[in-house]
């Protein structure tokens, strides 16, 4: 299995093995991996002859500095579980300073309003973190395709603009949630929940597929106050938002239009830890 902390080497690396038919799956993490994360893996797999998977915790991302220094970090668990995807898959761990070389800054990116709702409005700077980042290891690794989760929805569509917006020769596929028993979306922030909150946690998805049959029949405005209601009946969790938007522009709904694709967002804390989850409304 090869493994790379040095974006030169694996650069490198790559244009050693790549032939003019090669395709290159790339799939960017960061780390504390997981069911969810493999399937994405093995799609790669799949549909590439090389695969790339990165292991990098990004500090411009984290605008919550507590959150940074408790992010999971599995390191050699992590290599265990891709090898067992598949011993060729080329992983790439670098180090902050390797892939920031001493500016541990974020590049300003305008992703047309894209970045200023839901996530972006309760995470100043999380999506030039993000911007900053993709842009990088796609430069690096110089895949054919990268391999999203849909659980970050909104993650993805600002991913697609910067490279729509940066003319990055890539294409971005997003691959369903993967859950856990009790349909609660997998995800490394996960493995800091207790054993009771990881069970508790389930009710996020089961109000959220409460929400889309309310959706059906009632107003944004009625749908969005019963989720409210519910998650105030439980004093263990903290609701941060809830919204419907727009699947594609994800400009916020509040009059349904026939025919418009909506999505259903939501961010809540328990025990201080942050989860997100989404739902299509339609």
């Amino acid at each position: 299995m090869q493994i790379f902390d040095g974006k030169t080497a694996l650069m490198d690396y790559l244009r050693s093995i790549k032939t003019t038919n090669s395709s290159i799956g790339f799939v960017p993490t960061m780390g504390a991996l997981h069911k969810g994360h493999q399937s994405l893996m093995k799609q790669s797999v799949q549909e590439n002859g090389i695969t790339v998977v990165s292991i990098f915790v990004n500090p411009t991302q984290f605008n919550n500095p507590e959150d940074l220094e408790k992010y999971p970090r599995t390191l050699d668990q992590d290599i265990i579980k891709i090898s067992q995807i598949n011993p060729d898959i080329i992983v790439f761990a670098p180090t902050v300073e390797d892939i920031y070389e001493g500016k541990t800054l974020s590049q300003s990116f305008d992703f047309d309003g894209l970045e200023n709702k839901m996530e972006g409005k309760f995470r100043p700077g999380h999506f030039d973190g993000v911007g900053t980042i993709v842009k990088k290891l796609f430069e690096i690794v110089q895949p054919t395709n990268a391999y999203f989760g849909e659980k970050d929805f909104q993650q993805v569509q600002i991913v697609k603009k910067m490279v729509e917006k940066s003319h990055l020769p890539v294409t971005i596929i997003m691959c369903p949630i993967l859950r856990e028993t009790n349909n609660l979306a997998m995800s490394s922030r996960n493995e800091r929940l207790t054993l009771q909150d990881r069970m508790d946690a389930g009710i996020i998805y089961e109000i959220l597929t409460g929400a889309k049959e309310k959706f059906a029949n009632s107003s944004v405005k009625e749908t969005t106050q019963w989720v409210e209601n519910e998650f105030n009946k439980n004093k263990k969790f903290t609701l941060e938002y809830f919204e419907i938007a727009d699947e594609d522009t994800l400009t916020t709904c509040d009059i349904k239009i026939k025919n418009k694709k909506y999505r259903a967002f939501i961010a809540v804390f328990i025990s201080n830890v942050r989860l997100i989850d989404t739902i299509s409304l339609n």
